[in-house]
């Protein structure tokens, strides 16, 4: 198969699909690898470390997307790469169609085969391919947080660990999945004072257990939700339901009784956002401010520290890519119902039913086109 990876072209986004070391998977298992040139300059890597491993540089996105049979990207397709796409064509990447209509649309238009890495899934119900970004995005959310906090940044001036005699920040996180578990693996390393809220009192147990008494734990009932997110220094929103729309866990009143100069991150922001003042922002202008609360909002958080997400995401990815490449996308679906839940949109239709509710559109089950 000839597998195209080319430059992305999101607002600040360095990452690029494979790394060389898995492209030398794939070309020394009889595949042909086509990679855009210059497109890994981001994370420090040039064409000549491509060529090494047996890739054959293109110098252009048409012509890229016009030759392979399988694209891979890491962020979704922007609409002039929707635009590239054609029926037969796999398109293999992060989708998050339930917050983007417009997208949605174009790939319907497309008549390719979409695969989407965050609803691809593994035995034990875990989203692999989605595993590592959410690590990368949860770490990176304290890290935005304590930076806004800081005064000349518009923030309320706090320090979240504090110094002896001074109380650290308040910290609140929303959803104990992948990502709230490194937010607050790196809030409680800076020693400041964390309350996690789930929905599951199992997994608040485990949290316990896991962090002990330098984590607070509330389950997610409104008044709970309401009580901690008004108190907070930083609420870091990490709720997910795979492939649907995030719901709205902080509404607009609760967003106004914040102190000023406190701190929203909405990691879930790709699925549409968990407060209901977010709004998608990019890395060149990462955040804005509503009734005194600053947002930090950005799509793809893990695109700031494109070399550590590249390698992280590669990883994972290279054991589906080898697999659609050496059987074709219809029969690697049907050997693994795991990856055949990563189809997202094929030959013009929705093939993901949460995605096909939330934006209303007609919903075809993947099975009808594995027969």
């Amino acid at each position: 198969m000839r597998i195209g990876v080319p430059n992305e072209i999101k607002v600040h986004e360095y990452r690029i699909g494979l790394v060389p070391a898995a492209v030398r998977e794939l070309t020394e298992g009889g595949h042909e690898v086509l990679v855009e040139s210059k497109a890994a300059d981001g994370i420090g890597l040039t064409d000549d470390d491509y060529r090494r491993v047996g890739a054959k540089i293109i110098t252009s996105t048409e012509e890229l997307f016009a030759t392979s049979d399988m694209i891979i990207k890491v962020k979704e397709p922007q609409l002039e790469e929707c635009a590239m796409l054609r029926p037969g064509q796999i398109l293999f990447t992060y989708l998050h169609l339930a917050a983007d209509m417009a997208q949605t649309e174009a790939l319907i238009r497309s008549g390719a085969t979409c695969i989407a890495y965050e609803t691809v899934t593994a035995p034990d119900g875990s989203l692999p391919l989605l595993i590592p970004m959410s690590e990368v995005a949860g770490r990176m959310s304290v890290q935005v947080g304590a930076v806004c906090l800081q005064k000349a940044n518009g923030g309320s001036g706090i320090l979240l660990g504090g110094v002896p005699g001074v109380a650290p920040a308040k910290v609140v996180v929303l959803g104990g999945g992948v990502s709230g578990t490194s937010a607050i693996e790196m809030a409680v390393g800076l020693r400041a004072d964390v309350t996690v809220i789930d929905r599951s009192v199992k997994r608040l147990r485990e949290l316990a257990t896991i962090f002990g008494p330098s984590l607070r734990t509330e389950s997610a009932t409104r008044e709970h939700i309401e009580e901690q997110v008004v108190a907070a220094d930083l609420v870091i929103g990490a709720v997910l339901i795979a492939g649907a729309a995030a719901p709205k866990i902080v509404n607009r009143d609760m967003v106004r009784r914040m102190k000023a100069g406190s701190v929203l991150v909405d990691i879930s922001i790709d699925q549409g956002g968990c407060f209901e003042t977010s709004r998608p922002t990019t890395h060149a202008d990462p955040t804005y401010v509503v009734d005194g609360v600053i947002h930090y909002c950005v799509t793809n958080m893990p695109g700031a520290v494109p070399r550590t997400s590249t390698f992280a995401l590669s990883n994972v990815t290279l054991p589906f890519v080898r697999r659609i490449a050496d059987l074709g996308w219809k029969a690697a679906l049907a050997a693994d119902p795991h990856l055949a839940n990563g189809l997202n949109v094929h030959a013009g239709h929705i093939t993901n039913e949460p995605v096909a509710q939330d934006l209303g559109l007609p919903y075809v089950p993947v099975a009808q086109f594995l027969g």
